[in-house]
């Protein structure tokens, strides 16, 4: 009996994954044609890789072109979409200003603000480990993850023009914090998407790597 397709690609990969080198369990492996069978791809082991089924889902029927240009967007550092920490949508109560957003207390106040039974307030200097870029403020964060959570759960709903995400995310976030986002913020929040390899916007048109 002639071994399986599947079979045959893990064992010439050493079963490892065709992209991001990692241990590919069988069980979760998939056949990923490099030219799409729709876009006239066939089915010999010189156009077909295997890899996990989150990445070939997320790889689809896009040309070869785009294909390249999301390994390409990796930067030799290729990190596997199913491996990536899921971030958790935040509450739906209202978010709290940013320092960035929040006016400085008036004289004679901080007083009281050092006394409040809050958490303490960032030592300035203070490094920190975070995921996201130094400079993105807590309230950043939490759009971005409500973004995220978003743009999971329409699967291959999500907008894929630059001028439909942005708003989208603009009645996203009105809707969900009773707070609309500024121009501003708002680029600063796609920059930071851009910066994590979470999406790519060319030419107006946006690849999502989630």
């Amino acid at each position: 009996m002639s071994t399986p397709h599947l079979d045959r690609l893990l064992f010439v990969q050493g079963g490892l994954c065709f992209f991001c080198k990692q241990p590919l369990p069988r069980a979760e492996a998939s056949i990923e044609h490099l030219v799409a069978s729709a876009n006239g791809g066939t089915n010999g082991e010189d156009n077909c890789v295997a890899c996990c089924r989150t990445l070939n889902s997320l790889l689809g029927s896009k040309s070869i072109k785009e294909k390249i240009q999301i390994v390409l967007n990796q930067h030799g550092d290729f990190r596997c979409p199913k491996n990536r920490e899921q971030v958790p949508a935040p509450a739906l109560s209202p978010l709290a200003p940013s320092a960035e957003e929040t006016p400085e207390a008036p004289d004679g106040d901080s007083g009281s603000l050092l006394k409040a039974p809050a958490p303490p307030l960032p030592v300035e200097g203070a490094r920190s480990v975070p995921t996201a870029s130094p400079t993105v403020s807590k309230t950043q964060q939490d759009r971005i993850a409500l973004v995220l959570a978003d743009l999971r759960k329409r699967g291959n709903s999500r907008p894929r023009k630059e001028a439909t995400l942005t708003s989208t995310i603009q009645a996203l976030i009105k809707q969900r914090t009773n707070q609309p986002i500024s121009d501003a913020n708002l680029k600063k929040l796609l920059q930071e998407m851009r910066r994590r390899g979470l999406l790519t916007i060319l030419d107006g048109n946006v690849t999502y790597n989630l």
